[in-house]
């Protein structure tokens, strides 16, 4: 009997297409990769200190057998009162990063011009390609600081979406107050400025506030944030959007799938929300830290980027995923950087003192050897 061939059916090309997204590895592939137990997950920018003890409080009355409320009332009250924001122009999703893919389906049409910055986070450039746009990128000053003068060029072509974050991921820095103005005074009309704020708790107090920035222009926006890296709730999804007008709110909310922000994650936001001493001091903690791992590593003579986040971006001089293969040894979980130009830079998370000391040692192996 003739075994019949299988038709292929056809696929969306855009997605089709998209490059993989550098995830990064978790530990439980650590453990195995290298033999070790005592891992230092030091990839991924999550919170060392973990999370409020509200959180668990108010996650032990939960019953999952409910459904969620589709349109996070209570956590977009809460967020309201914190921002001073009307709640129609506050969106919540599945992580910030659900709010990028709910924007790009809002906006983007085949053939449109998408902009973001080079390194920067995979997710600005996968989303706008999964939906059909054109992508081009503005590369970062070799010192590791943002191009103004080159993202100002950029927006006077009138992207569709231009993706900024700020401070950077993976880099690290933030747009000081004149720079920000400078980007502000340049956005055309007809772009909607995506501003992904996800590490503004760890801003020093100097630093603009982009929301309230943008809030004082009469442009298109959407200012990102979320609860994954100060809050410490990374593994419950919860991140939100800030929106430039209710129009703009409504039809991103109509590009997300409902139920999409669980239960368990929007009692863990408000709660979180509701004991910001907490996250200010976890904040402070990791700023310290982050300021004496740098320190080490300048002594060490290896560059870094100035960095306004719970990481740093470190040029080892060795290729990044030899490097990752040296700190698993070790029992250390760093992210190699692979977009070109930056293959010998690792992204390291600010752990603990402890974690951070063992990451230090390593660096000063890698950079000895």
């Amino acid at each position: 009997m003739t075994k019949l061939l299988q038709t292929e059916i056809p696929l969306n090309p855009h997605v089709a297409a998209l490059p993989p997204y550098n995830a990064g590895m978790n530990i439980a592939a650590a453990r195995k990769h290298s033999g070790r137990q005592d891992i230092a997950g030091l990839a991924s920018n999550e919170n060392p200190d973990g999370c409020s003890p509200r959180v668990a409080a108010a996650l032990a009355g939960l019953n999952p057998s409910r459904y969620c409320d589709p349109a996070c009332t209570a956590l977009r009250a809460a967020l309201s009162n914190k921002l001073g924001v009307p709640t129609e122009r506050i969106v919540a999703g599945n992580g910030s990063e659900d709010m990028i893919a709910a924007v790009c389906r809002a906006v983007l049409s085949p053939g449109a011009l998408a902009a973001t910055v080079c390194p920067g986070f995979g997710l600005h450039e996968i989303e706008a390609l999964a939906n059909g746009a054109r992508v081009e990128k503005v590369a970062m000053r070799a010192d590791l600081e943002f191009d103004v003068p080159a993202i100002v060029a950029m927006l006077a072509r009138a992207p569709a979406i231009f993706f900024l974050s700020s401070p950077s991921n993976p880099v690290g820095p933030a747009l000081d107050r004149e720079s920000l103005n400078r980007v502000l005074a340049a956005v055309a009309p007809e772009t909607l400025l995506v501003l992904d704020e996800a590490y503004f708790e760890f801003t020093d107090e100097d630093m603009p506030d982009g929301l309230a920035a943008l809030s004082a222009t009469n442009l298109s926006w959407v200012v990102l944030r979320t609860f994954s890296k100060a809050y410490g709730l990374a593994g419950l999804r919860v991140g939100y959007a800030v929106m430039s007008d209710a129009r703009l709110a409504r039809v991103v909310t109509a590009a997300k799938t409902p139920f999409n922000v669980n239960a368990a994650a929007q009692v863990a936001a408000v709660a979180a929300l509701e004991d910001e001493a907490w996250m200010r001091s976890s904040v402070a903690a990791l700023k310290s830290e982050r300021a004496r791992v740098a320190d080490a590593v300048a002594a060490m003579g290896l560059a870094a980027a100035r960095s306004q986040t719970n990481f740093l971006f470190i040029d080892v001089g060795w290729d990044s995923r030899a490097a990752l293969d040296h700190f698993l040894s070790k029992g250390i979980i760093v992210k190699p950087w692979k977009e070109e130009g930056y293959e010998t830079f690792i992204r390291m998370t600010i752990g603990t003192p402890s974690e951070n000391d063992r990451f230090l040692d390593a660096l000063r192996a890698l950079a000895s050897g």
